[in-house]
């Protein structure tokens, strides 16, 4: 069976990515087409990058990394919950995916991006990342507004397109895992 990972991309106190991402997986969870699971970076506690050698050597050293890459080797694409910081991706996020290269390689990401205009330059940002790491990005992005889908701004209320856009969001994710496997095999 495929495998899903939702990555809760802030690990700030009081996030409102933590009502995001248990949104995704309820969403995704009444899906029969692949297994879905939150992966929050709190749980890995990653200090700043402090891995010697470049990630694309897989040559781990540090004993916080050897689950983090377990974790994202054991998965067949991702959607990614962000908020957008100063027009960017969150520094935890940026470090937790820094850590990591061939772990990434061959798969699917998607995005569920928020923010006071959605996210969506956090997602731009991701996206370029995502190529380096030969992580195939979908198109579908579910952009959620601080206006809008939260009420005053941290509780979280999702407009109800988001649910139509979700779904063609997770189809596509899905559909890219599924479609790369061979890729992961070789």
């Amino acid at each position: 069976m495929t495998k899903i990972g939702i990555i809760l991309g802030s690990t700030r106190p009081g996030r409102n990515g933590e009502a995001v991402a248990r949104w995704v997986h309820e969403v995704a969870a009444r899906r029969a087409d692949a297994e879905f699971e939150i992966v929050d970076l709190l749980d890995y506690e990653l200090p700043v990058l402090d891995e010697p050698y470049p990630a694309s050597l897989g040559n781990y050293t540090r004993p916080h990394t050897g689950p983090w890459a377990e974790k994202i080797a054991s998965l067949d694409g991702f959607v990614i919950v962000t908020p957008e910081y100063n027009r960017s991706v969150p520094g935890a996020l940026k470090n937790a995916i820094d850590y990591l290269y061939a772990e990434w390689n061959n798969k699917a990401v998607g995005f569920v991006s928020y923010g006071s205009v959605g996210g969506t330059r956090a997602v731009e940002h991701l996206r370029g990342i995502a190529g380096e790491l030969q992580l195939a990005d979908v198109r579908s992005q579910v952009a959620l507004s601080l206006f809008t889908d939260f009420e005053n701004f941290s509780t979280f209320k999702p407009a109800d397109i988001q649910h139509a856009t979700l779904t063609t969001t997770l189809d596509q994710v899905v559909a890219w895992a599924k479609a790369l496997e061979p890729l992961r095999a070789a």
